[in-house]
């Protein structure tokens, strides 16, 4: 294969986008089969690129000595790889669960559409080139939340707003870049954070963790939870933009810049305060799909903590995590889709006793739920030992962030299992049965997957530390033995399992057993904060326009008593005061020469002439 060969994985999705946008919503059947056929080929080729790969790709476009260039490195092909193959499963589910629905055939191109935009953002080996495709995504991920209907529109917007402006952080990161290296290459420049540099690094690192879901630009996910078709959820940001965030700050960090003092502290800090407050934030939710969310914002702290740390084991960790999270949050997100669909809501009050009417789905959870816990010897818990290693190199303070973090989603999970499928049947759909096989078999390929990942760790812990050159990476350790890492997490799972316990002893019910957590004297304060409705990016940022707005008002509104007022009743005086001074009696003007030679007379005499 040629260089060539790397425009397939965006023309096959987009082709697709194309052939399902004109098909329209008389033939959602036909969309369907066509996303599930595109997916599967750009998972197929994307496979063989990472078996065969090749040379660059450069188009030149004439006009101001720009070009579209492509390179695929083993970073790049683990990562096209894993894009499209959660792709595929995805879109055999969505083929399912939105068949009957007017929008099927728009939610099908446009989820194509994403996947074009976020392999030609993976391929990209100029930053402009990563520009076109990373701001492209930004109109189907506004047009896909849209499609929940009418109150949709809002989260869309909210959405809309927040990765534009992070993008646009992106964009004067970039210019900031190439003022302090003189090249747009995304090539081993290593630019120091010091200065323009940091701020460069910064501005960029916003872009690149705002699009995997971090705090604080978090806001629109568990909004678009509610709002948006639950395929949305796994595809997006559950898995999509998850892996594009991440992969370009391993870049940044990797590549682009040489991140160290304040900068990487900044990162970490904020990792790890990411996984705390999402992960107490989702352990109070009484809705399936809400929950879920919140901890698809928590584990992306794991990863941003991992790779900011610099050390190998932290940055092969972030990446692993990355893609052992869009595994089992995918999964997550599928199963709490069949469960609306299956029983007729997702609130916790409303369902129970699931596990004996859709016991396939339950297992998937299961095993979703365990490796999202980081129970062993699940994927989840393999790379979540290689971030605690680095976080723990870093601090102490990490590494109980991340550990914290990890009891309370256990907690969470023991809950959302506990009242959706164990306990008392409630359900106000008793027909309530198995989902179909289509979206059975999507949710049986990503658990399985799960498992997998973690019998395979460490040669796939191998392919990524070959692909991001780990041997080069500082390998410091945190000086505690592998098994006390491995004892410290089974504590805390087994804490997190005892606090289930009592919490259902002492509340009777599995949605509220978590209860005693929210009451407790410093999480209590924590809670207090976290839900005030103005704790939110998005409203701040709405707060400040307004406010600014206000202030723009008045300062108008005084500009215009200003000229509306005070200048002509100036200029009236003025004027009334020369016609006074002119009246045209000849003793006052020669009064008047008298005083101006005078006048005249004392400036030359203090000129000295």
């Amino acid at each position: 294969m040629t260089g060539a060969a790397l425009l397939v994985p965006i023309a096959l999705p987009a082709a697709g986008a194309a052939l399902c946008a004109l098909l329209g919503g008389r033939r959602a059947r036909v969309s369907a089969a066509v996303v599930v056929a595109a997916t599967a080929a750009t998972a197929t080729w994307a496979a063989m690129l990472f078996i065969r790969p090749q040379g660059p790709f450069r188009l030149d476009l004439g006009a101001f000595d720009l070009a579209l260039g492509l390179r695929l490195d083993r970073l790049a092909a683990l990562a096209l790889l894993a894009a499209g193959g959660l792709a595929s499963l995805v879109s055999l589910y969505a083929a399912r669960f939105m068949a009957g629905r007017r929008e099927a055939s728009a939610f099908f191109a446009w989820s194509l559409l994403t996947l074009a935009l976020v392999d030609g953002a993976i391929l990209a080996d100029h930053l402009l080139t990563l520009l076109f495709f990373w701001e492209g995504l930004l109109v189907p991920l506004y047009a896909m939340i849209a499609l929940g209907g009418a109150g949709a529109f809002r989260t869309a917007t909210k959405a809309f707003a927040i990765n534009g402006v992070t993008d646009l952080c992106l964009i004067a990161g970039t210019g900031l870049f190439c003022l302090c290296s003189g090249t747009l290459a995304i090539a081993g420049v290593h630019l120091r954070t010091e200065g323009l540099g940091a701020v460069a690094f910064l501005l960029m690192a916003a872009g690149a963790i705002s699009k995997a879901g971090s705090m604080p630009f978090h806001g629109w996910i568990p909004d678009a939870a509610g709002d948006a078709p639950a395929p949305f959820m796994a595809l997006v940001p559950g898995a999509l933009e998850k892996l594009l965030g991440i992969y370009l700050l391993a870049r940044l960090c990797l590549q682009l810049f040489a991140p160290g003092g304040w900068p990487a502290a900044l990162l970490m800090s904020l990792g790890a305060a990411t996984i705390v407050l999402a992960a107490l934030l989702a352990l109070v939710q009484k809705d399936y799909q809400r929950l879920l969310s919140f901890h698809a914002v928590s584990q992306v702290g794991y990863m941003v903590l991992g790779i900011a740390t610099g050390t190998a084991p932290g940055v092969v960790g972030g990446l692993f995590h990355a893609v052992n999270n869009a595994l089992y949050k995918s999964t997550l997100f599928l199963t709490g889709g069949a469960v609306a669909q299956q029983a007729g809501g997702t609130g916790l009050a409303s369902i129970g006793g699931l596990g004996r009417r859709m016991p396939i789905t339950f297992a998937c959870f299961a095993v979703a739920a365990l490796s999202i816990c980081g129970v062993y010897p699940f994927n989840g818990f393999f790379s979540k030992e290689l971030v605690y290693e680095g976080a723990l190199a870093r601090g102490a303070g990490y590494y109980a962030a991340a550990a914290a973090g990890s009891f309370l989603t256990a907690a969470s999970f023991l809950k959302l299992g506990h009242a959706a499928f164990g306990s008392r049947f409630q359900a106000p759909r008793p027909e309530a049965r198995e989902a179909p096989w289509a979206m059975l078999l999507a949710m049986a390929g990503l658990s399985a997957l799960c498992v997998l990942f973690g019998n395979g760790s460490a040669r796939l812990v191998a392919e990524l530390g070959s692909a991001v050159q780990a041997s080069a990476l500082p390998h410091e350790r945190p000086g505690v033995p592998a098994a006390l890492l491995f004892c410290a997490t089974v504590l805390v799972q087994a804490a997190a399992l005892g606090s289930h316990w009592l919490g259902f002893r002492r509340s009777g019910a599995a949605r509220t057993a978590a209860d005693h957590l929210h009451s407790a004297p410093v999480l209590r304060m924590l809670y207090r904060v976290l839900e005030r409705p103005g704790v939110d990016a998005y409203r701040l940022g709405l707060g400040a326009l307004r406010t600014l707005a206000l202030v723009g008002n008045a300062v108008d509104r005084a500009i215009d008593a200003c000229l509306g007022r005070l200048v002509p009743r100036l200029a009236t005086g003025l004027s009334m005061a020369v016609r006074r001074a002119q009246e045209g009696g000849h003793p006052r003007y020669l009064a008047w020469s008298l005083l101006g030679t005078a006048a005249l007379f004392a400036w030359l005499l203090g000129r000295g002439i």
